[in-house]
């Protein structure tokens, strides 16, 4: 009975390596000046809305002034989520 033949097999060769994708940065240099803004703006609303016993800012908001001060800084850490 003749011997069969014994095949050859290819030598494993792995995948080619992936190059890892680019992460692409978006230029965000208005973000640290924006947050900043708005957290001093809204730390200065309420400590003039203090100092001046309620009549500054906005006379007509009364005690609302403290939600609008408190509002810019609520939308600085808003901003702060764009920082990279």
């Amino acid at each position: 009975m003749p011997k069969s033949r014994i095949r050859k097999k290819a030598d494993y060769t792995p995948p080619a390596a992936r190059q890892p994708a680019a992460i692409k940065l978006t230029n965000r240099a208005w973000v640290a000046p924006v947050m900043l803004a708005m957290f001093i703006i809204g730390l200065a609303w309420i400590v003039v809305f203090y100092v001046t016993d309620g009549s500054l800012p906005i006379d007509e908001l009364d005690n609302w002034n403290i939600v609008v001060g408190f509002g810019f800084i609520a939308a600085g850490f808003g901003v702060s989520t764009q920082w990279k």
